[in-house]
C-alpha cells in the first residue's frame, strides 16, 4: 500500500547538495516525487511510496548529506497524489 508525506527541512539545507542526496536515497527506496529549495531558505519534500521507505526517507532527512545541519524536519501526511513516474529535483 503506498502511502505519502510532505516534508519541510530546515536549517543549513542548501548549497550542500541536500536535494540531490535526497533524490538519490529517494530512488534507491522505490519512492516518487520531488524536492526543491524554497526562498526561505527550507528544503521542501514531497514523497510517496511504501510507508517503510517513507519512513527511511523521514529518519534520514534529519540528518541529511554530509555539510547539511539539519534543525528541524516537518513532515505531514499528503493526501494528493503525485504526478511524477520518478524522483525529481525541482
Amino acid at each position: 500500500m503506498a502511502a505519502g508525506m510532505h516534508c519541510l527541512v530546515s536549517g543549513r539545507v542548501q548549497g550542500v547538495s541536500f536535494r540531490a542526496a535526497t533524490r538519490t536515497l529517494a530512488c534507491s527506496l522505490g519512492l516518487v516525487g520531488w524536492v526543491r529549495n524554497l526562498p526561505d531558505g527550507r528544503v521542501e519534500v514531497r514523497a510517496d511510496g511504501p510507508p517503510d521507505a517513507l519512513r527511511r526517507l523521514r529518519r534520514w532527512l534529519h540528518t541529511g548529506p554530509p555539510g547539511a545541519r539539519v534543525h528541524a524536519v516537518e513532515c505531514v501526511p499528503a493526501t494528493d497524489a503525485v504526478t511524477c513516474a520518478d524522483f525529481r529535483v525541482c
